[in-house]
């Protein structure tokens, strides 16, 4: 994971496509659901309106 990319994305400097890409890896490693609260809800929301997948098989 590239700290960079949560750092822009909390200052804002994502565009929408990067959102998407940082919260698909965060699904991917299971770190959005051990950072603090709002990024879980935010990937859980992603995940209900079918913008990212759900980390699938290993």
């Amino acid at each position: 994971m590239d700290i960079d990319k949560i750092i822009a994305y909390e200052c804002g400097d994502l565009n929408d496509q990067g959102i998407i890409e940082l919260f698909q890896e965060l699904v991917d490693t299971g770190l959005a659901w051990n950072l603090q609260g709002s990024y879980g809800r935010m990937a859980h929301a992603m995940l209900e309106a079918g913008v990212i997948q759900a980390k699938t098989g290993s």
